[in-house]
């Protein structure tokens, strides 16, 4: 029986131009490009500059000149996510036409005493059966049956997204499509086979997983490496003060970030030239070893 070629693998790093690129960042790419290159696949660049009020200008360009001095390779030309906003339409008309989506008019205020479950805020239904107001989100309408999936690092992950966090937007009240819905058209459109991303983010995969079920597209296997905190337990990123990385000497840097995956470069690569230090890290790339691991100390 003549059997079927393996899908090529295709894996992207996507980061949001709200600013300049920041360790925490950094690593995530780090641990996308070597999943990506170890398994002779593709990966992609893609600026996700679909929230216009919070980019911050020129972060795009200067996120690209921080990934091109650290020597990342990218296959084809950069994708600005606002380029697929009619693939996004698209299937947000394609949802509401099924019924499976509806105008809200609730505010944050409005759901200030809605309860809190394992993915945030749960919706409570106040929109599902008609809005009087003109000004409205549109959200998805959620069932309970179990959303599953393995995640390589995390382990099998369970949600029930009606009861866990409700219906939630697939387009914001000022017209923007939100980014749970972006984001899956997207890497369907770019035939992303593996996404490798932070843990902050595995809570946005069961909903991800939902919308692929309902627009019938391939759900891609999931990786959630640990996050990057500062010593007291927060979070790296901009909000917490995140400086941008340095452009100069960068294998100390892309050392650090080596160490934070849990790989254990030699000392002596933080001043080897830097395609020493990533054919180091193509060689003895180790994804394993962060089994389970949900936060790492920043120590760049």
């Amino acid at each position: 029986m003549q059997t079927r070629d393996p899908i090529p693998y295709v894996g992207r790093f996507a980061p949001s131009p709200t600013g300049p690129l920041h360790f925490g960042s950094l690593v995530a790419a780090v641990a996308s490009y070597l999943q990506a290159r170890t398994k002779n696949g593709q990966w992609l660049l893609r600026i996700e500059d679909i929230d216009p009020p919070r980019e911050q200008p020129g972060a795009s360009d200067a996120i690209i000149e921080a990934l091109q001095c650290y020597g990342f390779v990218w296959d084809g030309d950069v994708i600005y996510q606002s380029k697929s906003d009619a693939e996004h339409r698209s299937a947000l008309e394609l949802l509401i036409d099924q019924n499976l989506a509806y105008p809200c008019s609730c505010s944050r205020r409005d759901l200030a005493d809605a309860p809190r479950g394992p993915l945030g805020i749960i919706y409570p239904g106040t929109c599902r059966n008609g809005c009087n107001k003109q000004e409205t989100a549109i959200r998805l309408l959620t069932d309970d049956k179990a959303i599953v999936f393995a995640d390589a690092l995390q382990g099998t992950q369970s949600h029930r997204l009606e009861s866990e966090s409700g219906d939630f937007v697939i387009r914001r009240r000022d017209g923007l499509i939100a980014y749970q819905l972006a984001v899956v058209v997207d890497d369907e459109l770019q035939g992303v086979t593996e996404v490798v991303r932070g843990i902050d983010l595995i809570d946005s995969t069961p909903r991800q997983i939902y919308l692929q079920r309902l627009l019938q597209y391939r759900t891609p296997n999931y990786i959630h490496i640990p996050v990057i905190v500062h010593a007291n337990g927060d979070k790296l990123s901009k909000l917490t003060g995140a400086p941008a990385i340095p452009l100069k000497a960068p294998s100390k840097t892309l050392c650090a970030a080596l160490r934070a995956l849990g790989q254990e470069p030699p000392a002596s690569l933080a001043s080897a030239a830097l395609s020493d230090v990533w054919y180091w890290a193509l060689k003895t790339w180790q994804m394993e070893k962060l089994l389970g691991c949900k936060t790492r100390v920043n120590t760049s």
